[in-house]
């Protein structure tokens, strides 16, 4: 429907209502589920009025239909109903409005909604959203518990006067909405997701105090249950409603048969917690005692052994070893002193018998030149060089002389005489 305008020449809203209903006109029937929510049959008038309304939305479109048309189902419908009817968009054009011209209306049993409450049920399973790993554990001792609930209900007071009952310092941040009806879904799941965004709530309660299968249908909405799965505060459903349990219990991290049986799993009771504080503390004190009377037996028994009673016992007994070591020490050094003394007397006589005293002692003298080295051979003086000799008793000048008989190399050996 494209149109050329400007806001100089824009289009009337008279032509721009019919150019709409035009369009709709050439759109053909659908079927379409909803929830009566208001229904208006005027005596003698030949149309009934009524809003169709989808449960899980803040969504409702206006119906006509004759009144023929109504009255084939006019026993078993009323205002909440669930329906499916088979409609053609309208437009009114003077007012601008859309709404559907039905031609069949067919009510929606209770087991249709059931087979249609297990379908949803399969589906949500198959994506884990009740699987038992993704439960969250509820804290020992709430500090705020968020409550949704119904205004003024039995479910209100059963939960907040056990709670109190149980634990009188707990305190509720509670949230009123629809239970059942159009309203229901949408304001429980703003109230879930409030009570979730608070960080303080440590856990979100929501209860209900039973009602029929139709009555509980906001429970088991699809936009309800996965609100309740994405939320991070733990979640505890509490319907009151055994036979047939709505989806909610099993998305729930907990599921109390009633908002009574809620108050009691949520909220510890003060009095059962005293006693089991006085329990802890008298089997720690036993404990405690038993181990300090087996370690005083424990000590007793060391003390009276003989290294405590008579301590000085062990030292006597050690003391004739030590002197034994002792005794035994001495003579192995002892024997050590002899052994190394007479090794070192052999070698100290090995040694004098080996040193040129010992040899000049017998006898024997060495002969040093002038400078000091030691003469070996005849041939290394001259006659007349004065030389050293050393003797054991000292040392005395000598004078080298000429022999007439020798092996020098001119035939005269080299003599030295002394001074």
């Amino acid at each position: 429907m494209g149109l050329n305008t400007s806001a100089d020449a824009p289009l009337p809203v008279g032509q721009v209502s019919r150019l709409i209903g035009g369009w709709i006109d050439r759109l053909g029937q659908v079927w379409v589920e909803g929830q009566i929510t208001q229904l208006s049959r005027r005596p003698g008038a030949g149309v009934v009025f009524l809003t169709l309304r989808d449960p899980s939305h803040d969504i409702s479109v206006s119906v006509t239909c004759f009144r023929q048309v109504f009255d084939e189902v006019a026993d078993v419908v009323s205002e909440g109903a669930r329906v499916v009817v088979l409609a053609k968009p309208e437009w009114y054009a003077p007012r601008g409005q859309l709404s559907l011209r039905v031609t069949e209306i067919r009510p929606v049993g209770i087991g249709e909604l059931l087979a249609r409450l297990e379908r949803l049920k399969r589906s949500l399973a198959s994506e884990g959203l009740f699987a038992l790993d993704r439960k969250k554990p509820l804290p020992f001792l709430p500090q705020l518990i968020g409550l949704v609930v119904g205004r003024a209900s039995a479910a209100e007071r059963d939960v907040l006067e056990n709670a109190r009952r149980r634990w009188p310092a707990v305190r509720f941040e509670v949230r009123n909405v629809a239970v059942q009806g159009v309203h229901a879904v949408p304001q429980v799941v703003r109230a879930v997701r409030e009570l979730d965004a608070l960080a303080e709530v440590d856990v979100i309660i929501v209860a209900r105090g039973g009602g029929s299968v139709e009555d509980l249908l906001p429970f088991s909405d699809e936009e309800v249950v996965r609100t309740v799965a994405a939320a991070r505060t733990p979640v505890v459903s509490a319907i009151g409603h055994e036979p047939d349990s709505p989806l909610l219990d099993l998305v729930a991290d907990l599921r109390a048969s009633t908002p009574t049986d809620a108050a009691k799993k949520v909220v510890p009771d003060v009095g059962e917690e005293l006693e089991r504080v006085r329990q802890l503390q008298g089997r720690g004190l036993r404990a405690l005692t038993g181990l300090l009377e087996r370690e005083e037996r424990g000590l007793a028994q060391a003390l009276a052994r003989p290294v405590f009673v008579h301590p000085q016992r062990m030292v006597e007994t050690r003391e004739d070893e030590l002197e034994a070591l002792l005794a035994r020490g001495r003579r192995t050094l002892g024997h050590l002193l002899d052994r190394a003394e007479s090794e070192l007397e052999h070698t100290r006589a090995r040694v004098l018998a080996l040193s040129p005293a010992a040899t000049m002692e017998r006898g024997y003298a060495v002969l040093q030149r002038a400078d000091g080295h030691v003469v070996r051979a005849p041939g290394e003086v001259a006659p007349g060089e004065a030389l050293r000799a050393r003797v054991a008793q000292g040392e005395f000048a000598v004078t080298v002389v000429e022999t007439g008989s020798g092996t020098a190399a001119d035939g005269h050996v080299p003599v030295a005489k002394s001074l």
